[in-house]
C-alpha cells in the first residue's frame, strides 16, 4: 500500500510541475534529444512532467532557433517517396547489397492502409509472426507504429521502414534528405540521425520483449539512406547505435526513478505557465525563471541544437562564470558529467557522486589511480 501511495504522490508531484499546462507528448526527435543531455535534472523533470519546454523558453524571452524550412522539409518528402516507390523497390535493392538479403521477391506491407487507431495493434502482429518466421510473414514493414513508455506516458512512434531479413533480423531503416559526399556525411547530421534511430531500436526491441521473443532480434545496425553526392540517387550504409541506446536506457531509467529528484525539489515547485484562454502563458516572467533555477541544469555547447531550454541555461550558466564545460561526446562517454571539475573531483575523491553516476565515479577513481601509478 504504502508503494502505490508513492507512486500516487510520484504522479500529483509532477502533475504540479506541469500545472495547468496542456501536457507535452514525445515523439522520436524529443526523446532521442533526451540521450544528447544525461544528468541534466531540470529537463528530466520537464520531460518527465510533460512541460512544453518550447513555451516555456518563448515566454522567458530566450526562444530556441529550431524548426525545419519547408524547403527543407518538401526535399525530405520528395527523397523518401523516391525511396519507397513501386513498394519499396530501390529500398529493397540496397537491403539485398547491404544486408545479403537471399531472395529475389519479398513481402510488403503497408501498415499505414490500416487506420492510424489499427496501426500500433498490427505492427504488433506483423512484427509477432515475422519473429515467429512464419512463411507468409513480410519482409518490409512501412509506416509501422510503436510504443515506449516516457516517464509513466505511451508516446507513439513511426520509423520509416523497419525491414526484417529473413533468418531472423529485424533492422530499422532511418531515410533521411542530407547528402553523402564522396562516402562522407555531415558527422553532427549522422549522430543526430543515429540518436534518433536508437529509439525506434529500443522501442521495436521492447516490443519483441513484450512478445516474449528475444529483443536481440533487432540489429543496433540500422540502415541509413540518404542521397549520394548532389543528385538525388538513394545510397544505404549500416551505422552501429549501441552507444546511442546506452545512454538512451540510462536516461530513460533516470527519468522513470524521478523520485529520487522529485525528493530534493521544494513543494511549491511549479514551471506551470499559467495559459489563458488562448493558451498564452499569463505567468511573471521572474516568477518562472526563478522556478527554472531551482533545479539543476547541465548545460553544455551542445544543448544548442538539440534542447529548447538551451539559451535560458546558456545564459545562467555565464553568469555563473563556467567556461570548463565538456561537449556532448565526452558527456556521453562519462554518463552525463558536466565539467572538466566535475569530472576531476569525481576521480579524486573529493566530490560524491551524483544519483546514477555511482558506476561512473568508480571508473574515473580507477584511471586517476592507474595514471598515479604510471607517474610513479
Amino acid at each position: 500500500m504504502s508503494g502505490l501511495k508513492r507512486e500516487g504522490d510520484h504522479v500529483h508531484r509532477l502533475e504540479a510541475l506541469r500545472g495547468t499546462t496542456p501536457q507535452q507528448p514525445h515523439d522520436a526527435r524529443a526523446i532521442a534529444a533526451l540521450a544528447a543531455n544525461p544528468g541534466c535534472a531540470r529537463r528530466a523533470l520537464m520531460d518527465g512532467a510533460g512541460v512544453d519546454k518550447d513555451a516555456a523558453a518563448r515566454h522567458l524571452g530566450f526562444p530556441a532557433p529550431f524548426g525545419q524550412s519547408p524547403f527543407a522539409i518538401t526535399r525530405g518528402n520528395v527523397f523518401e517517396a523516391l525511396v519507397k516507390a513501386d513498394g519499396c523497390a530501390e529500398l529493397l535493392r540496397m537491403l539485398r547489397e547491404l544486408l545479403g538479403l537471399p531472395i529475389a521477391e519479398v513481402a510488403y506491407h503497408d501498415v499505414e492502409n490500416v487506420g492510424a487507431h489499427l496501426r500500433h495493434a498490427h505492427t504488433r502482429t506483423l512484427i509477432d509472426r515475422a519473429a515467429r518466421d512464419e512463411q507468409d510473414a513480410g519482409t518490409l514493414y512501412d509506416h509501422p507504429l510503436l510504443s515506449l513508455e516516457i516517464a509513466g506516458h505511451t508516446a507513439y512512434l513511426e520509423p520509416d521502414v523497419v525491414a526484417f531479413q529473413l533468418g531472423g533480423r529485424f533492422h530499422i531503416v532511418e531515410i533521411k534528405s542530407f547528402a553523402v559526399i564522396d562516402g562522407q556525411a555531415d558527422p553532427s547530421a549522422v549522430a543526430a540521425a543515429a540518436r534518433q534511430a536508437a529509439v525506434y531500436v529500443l522501442a521495436l526491441r521492447t516490443l519483441l520483449e513484450e512478445l516474449g521473443h528475444d529483443p536481440l532480434k533487432v540489429s543496433h545496425d540500422v540502415v541509413l539512406v540518404c542521397p549520394e553526392n548532389f543528385a538525388n540517387r538513394p545510397v544505404a550504409s549500416l551505422v552501429d547505435v549501441r552507444r546511442q541506446l546506452a545512454v538512451l536506457r540510462r536516461q530513460l531509467t533516470r527519468m522513470t526513478a524521478l523520485d529520487r529528484l522529485l525528493e530534493g525539489m521544494p513543494e511549491d515547485l511549479t514551471f506551470d505557465l499559467r495559459p489563458d484562454d488562448d493558451g498564452r502563458p499569463t505567468r511573471p516572467v521572474a516568477e518562472l525563471a526563478d522556478a527554472l533555477r531551482r533545479t539543476t541544469a547541465r548545460y553544455a555547447p551542445d544543448c544548442l541544437s538539440t534542447c529548447d531550454m538551451c539559451f535560458f541555461c546558456r545564459d545562467e550558466a555565464r553568469q555563473e562564470g563556467a567556461s570548463d564545460l565538456l561537449g556532448r561526446q565526452v558527456r556521453d562517454e562519462l554518463g552525463g558529467v558536466a565539467s572538466v571539475a566535475e569530472a576531476l573531483g569525481l576521480a579524486d575523491g573529493t566530490r560524491d557522486p551524483a544519483a546514477g553516476q555511482e558506476e561512473i565515479a568508480r571508473l574515473l577513481r580507477n584511471a586517476e589511480r592507474l595514471r598515479k601509478e604510471c607517474l610513479t
